[in-house]
């Protein structure tokens, strides 16, 4: 379903396993982070209604998980911890094109997101399926089905709204290019680590 070209090592969950504070705290502020890019195409595309309203609740439901991987962190006694970048998608960032048409720029937006969500989707069933904690395994498989929710919602937006562009090429081509950098990562305690 997800398309990818390449799946994480499983091994990539020992890796997570050895500190949990830091991937909890990393996936608290990738969810903050997915809210913000709900809100900010939902700003720069408030025309389209059915968009607003479907993004609008994707933002809340981010929000929500933050708020219960905040709890998790909270009841383990962990702290927080400050924002992490992430080169992950600040690498995946460099696909969409710059100068273009507002369109363009629309569907290339979407796309990376759902490209972000299809990752994010990826690493949360492999932690649902292999990691010890109980909880978190539970925990990792519930946001795993709404993370393949979020992912098709920015696809479908893309495809709905890319009259004119070949958005099916499009996709594609983030296909291989995330096939690409995904390569450099998996060796680090954070999700797209």
């Amino acid at each position: 379903m997800l398309n990818l070209k390449l799946a994480t090592d499983p091994r990539w969950v020992t890796i997570v396993e050895s500190n949990l504070e830091e991937i909890l705290t990393d996936h608290a502020w990738c969810e903050q982070k997915a809210a913000t890019n709900a809100i900010t195409i939902i700003t720069l595309n408030s025309h389209l209604e059915d968009l607003v309203t479907e993004l609008l609740k994707l933002a809340q439901e981010e929000l929500e998980h933050f708020e219960m991987v905040h709890n998790i962190i909270k009841e383990r006694g962990y702290k927080l911890g400050r924002e992490r970048k992430d080169h992950y998608v600040n690498q995946l960032f460099q696909f969409t094109r710059n100068g273009g048409s507002r369109q363009q720029a629309m569907v290339d937006r979407l796309l990376f997101s759902a490209m972000i969500e299809a990752r994010s989707c990826e690493r949360f069933k492999l932690l649902s399926e292999r990691i010890n904690d109980k909880k978190l395994s539970q925990f990792y498989r519930e946001l795993m089905i709404s993370e393949a929710g979020h992912y098709t919602t920015f696809l479908g937006f893309a495809r709905k709204y890319g009259e004119g562009i070949d958005v099916e090429k499009r996709w594609q081509d983030l296909i291989d290019f995330e096939g690409e950098i995904i390569k450099n990562y998996g060796k680090k305690e954070t999700i797209h680590g």
